[in-house]
């Protein structure tokens, strides 16, 4: 069966994963833009979010890379997808990231709201799914073909998954800024009682990448 990750998850010193008061100018909070300075230089993201080929190499682009290996479907929160709330006023939001997002493979969106799947250039259709994280998941699975399921966040969905021991293996960077607000990754969390252990851990100038497997 095809693993279910996280990969690529930064939260502050003080153990937030995003800012308070997300809004379309603070698509991960208030001072959550802040949590990846580690990511944005690097190879792979300049390659994924803006189609360059420039962009640095070493420790923190190849766990960025690592993130984007044999992914065959994600799963999102719906405050990963948009700032808009509630019932969808109408459809014209189709996300952060343009007409081509980062993702190229089919996104299965949480949401309390029913709307019709969303197709966009190269590979990406958002699913929106209101049955919940089990029915998320089975989608994502059988939408991936064998290969893995990345869960992409927010907090609050990584949590959920965190809490019923269904994340495989979890990449953590854990960014040198304290956000004193927001959304807290591990809170109600009892990481050893579920079976998570660390499994990897190495400090680059911009971050300490750690990874967390489930026996």
């Amino acid at each position: 069966m095809s693993r279910l990750r996280v990969e690529s998850f930064t939260i502050s010193l003080d153990g937030f994963g995003a800012g308070p008061n997300q809004t379309i100018d603070h698509p991960l909070g208030v001072g959550g833009a802040s949590l990846h300075g580690w990511a944005l230089p690097t190879r792979t993201f300049q390659k994924h979010l803006f189609g360059s080929d420039t962009g640095e190499t070493g420790v923190d682009d190849d766990f960025a890379a690592r993130g984007f290996a044999n992914v065959g479907a994600w799963i999102l929160g719906r405050n990963m997808f948009g700032p808009v709330r509630g019932p969808w006023p109408d459809e014209r939001w189709r996300g952060w990231w343009g007409d081509n997002p980062v993702y190229h493979v089919p996104v299965f969106v949480l949401t309390h709201h029913a709307r019709s799947p969303l197709v966009m250039e190269g590979g990406t259709t958002f699913h929106f799914v209101t049955e919940g994280i089990d029915a998320a998941l089975d989608r994502a699975r059988e939408a991936a073909e064998g290969k893995d399921v990345r869960v992409g966040g927010g907090v609050d969905v990584i949590r959920q998954y965190l809490r019923r021991g269904l994340i495989d293996e979890m990449h953590l960077a854990i960014s040198p800024v304290l956000l004193g607000s927001g959304e807290r990754l591990f809170d109600g969390v009892d990481l050893p009682a579920l079976g998570y252990s660390c499994t990897e851990h190495v400090a680059t100038p911009r971050a300490t990448h750690v990874v967390l497997s489930r026996a």
